[in-house]
C-alpha cells in the first residue's frame, strides 16, 4: 500500500484480565437494571470510559467483551426479572445500584411536531465537494428514519452553488446517490441539483426586489461592515425601486464584476443579531475563468445565490415540512424565517442537534481530506484511515451499524464526545452471527505436537455449530502458534487439546478443558502467508502471518480468533475492521 510502513509487532498485545471483565459485566448489569433490560452497548461504553480512565486506550479491544456483557445483562433481566437483577447488583456492587437511580430513557427519535402520515417532506442537502463522510451519515439516517416513520418523502438535494470555496467534484453526484442507497437500503425519493435551478432563484430575487424587500448593494464589504456595526442603513438601501431593478438587470447582464454588487434581503439594521442585518442573498462569481464543474452549467450564470437564500427558496419550492440541522445553523433559520415572512410563506418546523466528536478522528473536513488525497497523503476516499462512508464500508463497517449508532444518539442539542468503540459495538452485533471464524497467526512458530489428534473439526459459525465446519488434517504432527504464545510452558490449543510445552515440543493432554491455562489460537501447515492491514494513529501498519485455509470470497468479514474482525480485500490482504 502506497506510503504504508511495514512493521511486524503484535498490534494488540493487551487483553483484559478477569477483574476487568467482571467490571464490564457489572456496569452492563447496572445499565440493564437502570433501563429495565434495555441496556445499550454505546451507553455502557461511555460509562466505562468515564469511570476507568486506564481503559480508554483499550476501547477497541474491549468492544466485543462489552457487547457480550450487555447481551448477557439484558438476558438476565428478561429471564430472571428486574428484581432479581437488582438483587444481584446489590450483592455484588451496591455502590453501582445506589449511584444510578432508575431512569427513563427515551428510546428512538422523538415525534416530529405537526407531522401527518404521508405529508412529511424532509431533505438531506450535502455539498458535493466530495463523497459522504461519517458526519453526513447522521443527517441521512435521521431524515431517512423520519421519512420512513411517517410514510413521507426524502429529498436528496445537492447544494452545489459555491464554485470558489467548496467547488463541486463531478463524480460526487453519482457517488453520493449510491452511498445514500447503501446506507438507507433504498434511494432518495427525489433528487434535486441546485445548479440546475439558478433561473428559479433569479426569479425569486426579481420578485423580492420588485416588491421592495430586496435591494442591490454596491458598497464595499468593509463599508457595509461598518454600516452593520453602527446599525445604519447603507446608501443603496433607500434608492428608488426602479433603480434597484435596473441594478439587478445590470448584475444579470454583466455590468458588474465579482465583488462590485450583491443582492441583500431587507431585514432591518436594528436587528439585535448583527448577522441578521440585511443579509446577502446573491452575489457575482467569475464563472468564465472558473466555470462550474458540471459541463451543463459551466459559465452559464454569473449571479449565484448564497446558501441561506438558495436553501430557503428550495425548501419552499419542494414543500419541505421539517428541517433537522445543527444548532450552529440557528442563525440560518432566523435569516430564512425573515425571508419567508416577506414572501408570506410558512417556515418548516425545525429541530437542532449538537456536535458529535469521535475521539479517534479529531477534526476532518471534506475539503481538507480532498486536499490530502490530491497531495498523496491518503490513497483515496476509501483510505481506511479516513472517516468517509466508502472507507468505513471498505473496512467492513455495516450500514446497519451506522444506522443503529446515529439512531441511538438520536437528537439532542448537547455536544457529545464518543469513542469509536460505540460504533464498533454496533458493528459487532451486525456482523458477528454471519462472520466465519478463522485463525490468523502472527509471527508464527512451527511446533511439533506429540500425542495429539490426527484431525480437527472446528466451528465456523458459533450460532450454527454444524454449518460448514472447519476440517483440518493434523497428520503432519505440527501446528503453528504465535511467537509470544510459544514462550508459554502450558496452554490450550483452542477447541483442540491441552498441551505442555517442553524443549520446543508440545505434549498433548486432555481433550476437554479442565483447568485455567490460557487459550491459544493456532493453525496448520497448509495455512497461507497473509497480510493484515491495520489503520492506527493515522498510519497503515502491515502485520504478516499465516491465515487458516478457507474458500470465502473477497468482501467476507471474518472474526480472526483472538485478533478481531477483518474483511478480505480483493488483493488477498485482510483489512482490520475492529477488535
Amino acid at each position: 500500500m502506497k506510503g504504508s510502513p511495514q512493521v511486524h509487532p503484535r498490534p494488540m498485545s493487551w487483553n483484559p484480565d478477569e477483574e476487568t471483565l467482571a467490571f464490564l459485566r457489572l456496569v452492563a448489569l447496572q445499565n440493564a437494571v437502570e433501563y429495565a433490560g434495555k441496556a445499550v452497548a454505546g451507553s455502557v461504553v461511555g460509562r466505562i470510559m468515564g469511570m476507568r480512565a486506564d481503559l480508554r486506550p483499550h476501547g477497541r479491544v474491549l468492544a466485543p467483551a462489552i457487547a457480550t456483557a450487555v447481551a448477557e445483562a439484558n438476558a438476565f433481566v428478561e429471564e430472571q426479572g428486574l428484581e432479581a437483577a437488582q438483587d444481584e447488583l446489590a450483592s455484588m456492587a451496591p455502590e453501582l445500584l445506589e449511584a444510578r437511580p432508575k431512569a427513563e430513557r427515551r428510546v428512538g427519535l422523538p415525534e416530529l411536531e405537526g407531522a401527518e402520515d404521508g405529508k412529511v417532506v424532509l431533505r438531506f442537502a450535502p455539498n458535493p465537494n466530495g463523497p459522504l463522510s461519517f458526519g453526513h451519515a447522521r443527517g441521512l439516517v435521521i431524515n431517512g428514519a423520519y421519512a420512513e416513520r411517517y410514510k413521507g418523502t426524502l429529498i436528496l438535494r445537492f447544494d452545489d452553488t459555491d464554485t470558489v470555496v467548496k467547488p463541486p467534484m463531478p463524480e460526487a453526484y453519482e457517488t453520493i446517490q449510491k452511498e445514500t442507497e447503501w446506507l438507507l437500503g433504498r434511494p432518495a425519493d427525489r433528487v434535486v441539483i441546485a445548479s440546475d435551478r439558478i433561473d428559479l432563484y433569479h426569479q425569486h430575487a426579481t420578485s423580492m426586489i420588485e416588491q421592495g424587500f430586496g435591494y442591490v448593494c454596491t458598497c464595499t464589504a468593509e463599508a457595509f461592515r461598518e454600516f452593520r456595526l453602527e446599525q445604519q442603513a447603507c446608501p443603496c438601501r433607500e434608492l428608488p425601486n426602479a433603480e434597484q431593478v435596473t441594478r439587478w438587470k445590470g448584475m444579470l447582464e454583466g455590468a458588474y464584476r465579482p465583488g462590485e454588487a450583491v443582492v441583500r434581503v431587507k431585514t432591518g439594521m436594528d436587528q439585535p443579531n448583527p448577522a441578521l442585518r440585511d443579509w446577502p442573498a446573491l452575489r457575482l462569481q467569475d464563472t468564465v475563468s472558473n466555470p462550474h464543474p458540471r459541463p451543463e452549467v459551466g459559465s452559464k450564470h454569473q449571479v449565484w445565490p448564497l446558501l441561506d437564500f438558495q436553501s430557503a427558496i428550495e425548501d419552499h419550492l419542494q414543500g419541505v415540512t421539517h428541517i433537522i440541522r445543527g444548532k450552529d445553523l440557528m442563525d440560518s433559520t432566523r435569516k430564512q424565517t425573515l425571508l419567508y415572512e416577506h414572501f408570506g410563506w410558512t417556515y418548516p418546523q425545525t429541530m437542532y442537534w449538537g456536535r458529535v466528536k469521535v475521539h479517534e478522528w479529531g477534526g476532518f473536513s471534506t475539503s481538507a481530506m480532498r486536499k490530502d488525497i490530491e497531495n498523496g497523503r491518503y490513497e483515496g476516499w476509501n483510505d481506511p484511515r479516513l472517516p468517509t462512508l466508502s472507507a468505513l464500508a471498505r473496512r467492513g463497517i455495516q450500514a446497519e451499524a451506522l444506522r443503529a449508532f446515529w439512531l441511538e444518539l438520536a437528537i439532542t442539542q448537547k455536544d457529545i464526545s464518543v469513542p469509536l468503540t460505540s460504533l464498533f459495538s454496533h458493528n459487532t452485533k451486525a456482523v458477528d452471527p454471519s462472520a466465519p471464524r478463522l485463525a490468523f497467526v502472527r509471527d508464527p512458530v512451527r511446533l511439533p505436537l506429540k500425542g495429539g489428534p490426527n484431525s480437527a473439526r472446528l466451528v465456523r459459525y458459533p450460532d450454527e455449530p454444524e454449518k460448514q465446519p472447519r476440517l483440518h488434517d493434523l497428520t503432519s504432527g505440527h501446528v503453528l502458534v504465535e511467537s509470544d504464545d510459544a514462550k508459554k510452558s502450558s496452554f490450550r490449543l483452542k477447541d483442540l487439546v491441552d498441551v505442555d510445552h517442553e524443549d520446543g515440543v508440545l505434549h498433548a493432554g486432555s481433550r476437554e478443558r479442565n483447568d485455567n491455562r490460557p487459550i491459544v489460537h493456532w493453525t496448520v501447515d497448509e495455512a497461507k502467508e497473509a497480510t493484515l492491514v491495520v489503520a492506527e494513529d493515522d498510519l497503515l501498519k502491515e502485520i504478516t502471518g499465516r491465515l487458516e485455509p478457507h474458500e470465502h470470497p473477497s468482501g467476507t468479514v471474518f472474526q480472526l480468533e483472538r485478533v478481531g474482525y477483518a474483511i478480505l480485500l480483493e488483493d488477498g490482504r485482510l483489512l482490520m475492521t475492529h477488535e
